[in-house]
């Protein structure tokens, strides 16, 4: 298949360009001002649009194998796609999670079978994500994934995320963490701050993550290993991230969209406003804000997290911890963060697309833009298109988004994959 897209906005290392853009065999053939239909098989037209590198998320849940009744793989590739992302990641908690080849493998068979986008696997940090014992063999898995990650709990045992860190650093692959420390959770689901003491509600306090967050820089600084941080919550733990780079340990670290936009002060006892971590203060959000804009946060990722209705449906105590966040990911980002001049439209493109390539270490777009040669994987975006989220017409089965009923602007219009042949 060769596609022409054909009068777009096309972000180049040299900035915004209007350019024709040929793809063929999986990669990008030719830019150029004009080039003939003729050339191309099907031919897209891109005229008011921009044309940037494919969305990339480090961070989703597509919770097959294991709770299908949530989320399939193909469905959760149906909501990448309607989002714009051309490469999204999978956390490992599944059933069974993939903590040897052969669990594995019955995840990728499944990959495998769709061609919508390129989904990349985690594979666990502990056995079973228990956090009791490491994998015996981490290079065994390390060319199928994404990296390691026990995502959904954190790895309690400082020595054992030691040894982890050690072995996983051997294979070149990040560890993506979710830091959180148990024993300071106390049975809270939504952020220990005024709502939820004015309302009777159990807190999280934010120690429960940056003390974690501190601790595993600590050994990340003693192990080398390439630390990523995932969902970073906190305005603590955004200070640690941006010491610890500055002293030269390998970290990176996203956030998600939900925590530019929400404060506990906009919850309401309603499912779709609960998630780990938990929408935080206004100091928080201030700071993961600011944290974004100096480049301390590398990526924006979504954490997309879907459940059943009947899970969510309930109020915060009861209900599902996660949200979906997929297809609303770029318009919000775009809209609280450029549109608002916190960032320009380049360093929403190096967090949504560019960083999140780099930390994986996936090939194409090192120039800071598309050039010939890159991957034909690219996403064609609308930036003034605005629309009212309506949850009713997501792709996946996953609906519960605080982002219902707000009007957002940007929105994907062409995901485009083609595979090299």
């Amino acid at each position: 298949m060769t596609t022409l897209i054909k009068g777009g906005e096309v972000f180049t290392s040299q900035g915004l360009q209007n350019k024709d853009i040929l793809l063929a065999d999986g990669k990008v053939k030719k830019i150029a001002d004009s080039i003939p239909e003729s050339e191309a098989e099907r031919v897209i037209d891109a005229t008011g649009l921009t044309v940037i590198p494919g969305l990339t998320d480090l961070h989703v849940h597509f919770r097959e194998p294991g709770f299908e009744y949530k989320e399939t793989i193909e469905g959760g590739a149906d909501c990448a796609q309607a989002g714009g992302f051309t490469t999204v990641c999978t956390m490992p908690n599944l059933k069974p999670c993939p903590d040897n080849l052969e669990n594995l493998e019955l995840q990728l068979s499944k990959i495998r079978g769709q061609k919508k986008v390129q989904i990349i696997p985690y594979a666990t940090i502990t056995r079973q994500r228990l956090g009791e014992e490491t994998l015996t063999d981490y290079n065994e898995l390390a060319d199928k994934v994404a990296g390691f990650s026990d995502d959904g709990s954190g790895v309690q045992s400082e020595d054992i995320m030691r040894v982890a860190m050690k072995r996983v650093a051997e294979t070149g692959k990040p560890l993506a963490a979710h830091c959180e420390v148990n024993s300071l959770l106390r049975g809270g689901y939504i952020h220990d701050g005024d709502y939820a003491h004015f309302n009777n509600h159990k807190g999280i306090s934010s120690a429960s993550e940056w003390k974690e967050i501190e601790r595993d820089i600590m050994l990340a600084k003693e192990t080398g290993v390439h630390l990523h941080i995932c969902h970073i919550s906190t305005a603590e733990g955004v200070d640690l991230v941006r010491r610890a780079k500055r002293e030269g340990v390998k970290v990176t670290c996203e956030t998600a969209p939900h925590y530019l936009w929400f404060t506990d002060e906009d919850l309401r006892n309603e499912g779709r406003w609960k998630m780990n971590p938990p929408l935080r203060s206004e100091h928080d959000r201030r700071a993961l804000r600011h944290g974004l804009m100096d480049g301390t946060i590398d990526a924006i990722a979504t954490d997309h997290a879907p459940h059943t209705d009947e899970e969510k449906g309930k109020d915060l105590e009861h209900s599902a911890m996660g949200v979906v966040g997929l297809e609303t990911a770029f318009p919000a980002s775009y809209t609280m963060m450029v549109l608002t001049d916190k960032i320009n439209f380049d360093q929403l493109v190096a967090a949504m697309s560019l960083n999140p390539r780099k930390i994986l270490g996936l090939k194409g777009f090192e120039s800071g833009g598309i050039a010939e040669g890159d991957p034909a994987m690219l996403t064609v975006v609308d930036l003034n298109e605005k629309r009212v989220v309506d949850s009713t017409t997501f792709k996946g089965k996953g609906k519960s988004t605080p982002f219902d009923g707000l009007e957002l602007q940007g929105w994907p219009k062409f995901t485009i994959v083609e595979w090299e042949v």
